[in-house]
């Protein structure tokens, strides 16, 4: 966890330095290194699969992830077609199973994925995680003037604290699919989880709409309690502001 918070910090540092400190290009076209309005609003709607999870664990549904920031942009005093962003949001992932259960609530050291497909079991099962996070992003724009007919990309990295992680089952079936009742569980608990969070994001797209990435550096699960896992999500922002 040390090595990649110390590469986040030294990424952000390096990004600061050179935006404030770039003497190759002439002073005269430089601008003034504030905030200003653009993407300073941010929605992510994405499409979460789990890395590195062995073939016993059966998923379902559609996983998917939400997340909402809010940054400033600091342009390089050089070129303003160059800026970086920080800034603070919440992301959440929900991950569906079929005929799956898993016990976060057990006082086990390992987290058991249990196969449920034999027994009673939910037709709707997800495992759901909440993470506040501090983005960084060294940004690019085409037309820094005009945000709205401009392309942009950029390169970054997302440091979180989970602050929420449960499970939850909507309808009761038994072995033969039929229906047992309307009934609804929730389970929570951040036992078998890592605290932090460390993800290597990339966003490119055109005005307020863009494709992103997002790849977990750190394990889901704290170390050998589970697989270690890491969540790639990939999906759609929408920005502006």
């Amino acid at each position: 966890m040390k090595k990649y918070l110390l590469t986040a910090v030294m990424l952000f540092a390096s990004l600061w330095i050179f935006a404030q400190n770039d003497s190759t290009r002439p002073r005269s076209i430089s601008t003034q290194a504030l905030p200003r309005a653009n993407d300073h609003f941010m929605l992510q709607l994405g499409h979460t699969q789990w890395t590195g999870a062995p073939d016993s664990l059966q998923f379902g549904g559609l996983p998917r992830s939400f997340n909402m920031y809010f940054l400033f942009d600091f342009p390089f005093k050089t070129n303003p077609k160059l800026s970086t962003a920080i800034g603070a949001g919440i992301a959440t992932d929900n991950v569906y199973f079929d005929k799956m259960s898993v016990d976060l609530t057990s006082s086990a050291t390992n987290l058991a994925f249990r196969d449920v497909s034999d027994t009673n079991h939910f037709k709707k099962y997800k495992v759901a995680t909440t993470y506040v996070e501090a983005p960084i992003e060294l940004r690019f724009r085409s037309n820094p003037a005009n945000d709205k007919k401009s392309f942009k990309a950029a390169l970054g990295v997302k440091v979180g604290l989970l602050v929420g992680a449960h499970t939850k089952g909507k309808e009761l079936q038994n072995r033969a699919n039929n229906r047992i009742g309307d009934y609804t569980e929730k389970l929570e608990s951040k036992r078998y989880f890592n605290n932090n969070r460390i993800s290597f994001t990339g966003r490119i797209g055109y005005g307020n709409l863009g494709l992103f990435g997002s790849y977990s550096a750190t394990p889901l699960f704290r170390e050998g309690v589970a697989a270690q896992i890491r969540p790639l999500t990939i999906g759609i922002t929408l920005s502006g502001l």
